[in-house]
């Protein structure tokens, strides 16, 4: 009788960890539970827009208040008419005599809005890992398809998302479903303006295009090859880190390669899309892929500023 060898893919131990800085880190977790809002000076001077001088009507509200009143739908998980409520009850509680963005208007320039991916200041180099996930977008439900026809069938984005060694956020990026996961690598490190001093990802980012990208930023690349690869041969830096890593794991195994490039960090990413989904959820309220790609943004600046409040810094202590 043919036996099976065990797979030597996964270990067959865990590794245990302990969480060096827990007081600090307790702190930062009931801070993200923290209620309290208030309003600087600068931004209840800002709630309102200056007139352009233009003909025709004016805006009422700025591109901070539209951010402001989205960010918090985000949080607290809200329609856009509660989201309306929300925020006016806070201005009436503060005593701020600003008025609430309406429901219309925050689905209407909630698709104008230039926000900026804020992360945490840094010199580099960083390590930079990549990952992407899917959004399930609002529409037409099974009951909907039953009533007036159709398929019922809801619709996916796909979010991909560059954290740093910390698991902060520092590229990110909304596609169709359909695209190419290694496509995005280069859109993704243009959002990065430091330097890249390692690369990680999965399999599904084992394309020519990832190589070349990342040797041009002299960035040491740690994607898995394919069960089935081949050295190429190509006489080219992308070409000859690819081949280096397929020689590797021929040499070692799949298992010790994955030690010694430091692979194991690309669970970093799939964290940062547990805590996107457990804290924003798995879906896309807004319909307008405009309106979708500035409330992924938004929900990225939610996770790092929950970030900035405490993260943890564990140890490894051995099996």
């Amino acid at each position: 009788m043919a036996t099976h060898k065990p797979s030597l893919v996964h270990p067959t131990y865990k590794t245990k960890y302990r969480v060096g800085n827990w007081s600090e880190y307790e702190r930062g977790l009931r801070g993200r539970g923290d209620v309290t809002i208030w309003f600087t000076g600068e931004a209840i001077e800002a709630w309102t827009p200056p007139t352009n001088g233009r003909r025709g009507g004016q805006r009422q509200y700025s591109d901070l208040a539209i951010e402001t009143a989205l960010t918090l739908r985000l949080v607290f998980h809200l329609p856009l008419r509660q989201t309306e409520g929300f925020v006016g009850s806070e201005l009436g509680l503060m005593g701020v005599f600003l008025d609430a963005p309406d429901h219309t208007t925050l689905s209407r320039r909630g698709r104008q809005l230039d926000v900026e991916l804020r992360t945490r200041g840094s010199d580099g180099p960083i390590h930079l890992i990549v990952d992407s996930t899917g959004l399930e977008v609002v529409g037409q439900g099974q009951w909907a398809a039953v009533k007036h026809g159709g398929q019922g069938i809801r619709g996916w984005r796909k979010l991909h998302l560059g954290v740093d060694e910390t698991g902060v956020i520092v590229a990110e990026k909304v596609t169709d479903s359909t695209t190419d996961d290694a496509g995005v690598v280069p859109d993704l490190l243009d959002q990065v303006h430091v330097d890249v001093e390692r690369f990680t990802a999965d399999g599904a980012y084992d394309k020519r295009p990832v190589y070349q990208a990342l040797t041009g930023r002299s960035a040491t690349v740690a994607v898995p090859p394919s069960t089935t690869a081949v050295v190429s041969g190509t006489d080219t830096p992308a070409g000859r880190a690819r081949d280096a890593t397929v020689l590797r794991v021929r040499a070692v195994g799949r298992c010790r390669w994955k030690k010694e490039s430091g692979y194991h960090c690309q669970a970093k990413a799939e964290n940062a899309f547990f805590r996107y989904k457990g804290l924003v959820g798995g879906r896309l309220r807004a319909r307008q892929p405009d309106a979708q790609r500035i409330e992924a943004r938004l929900a990225c600046n939610i996770l790092n500023s929950m970030t900035e409040l405490g993260a943890p810094q564990s140890y490894s202590i051995g099996r």
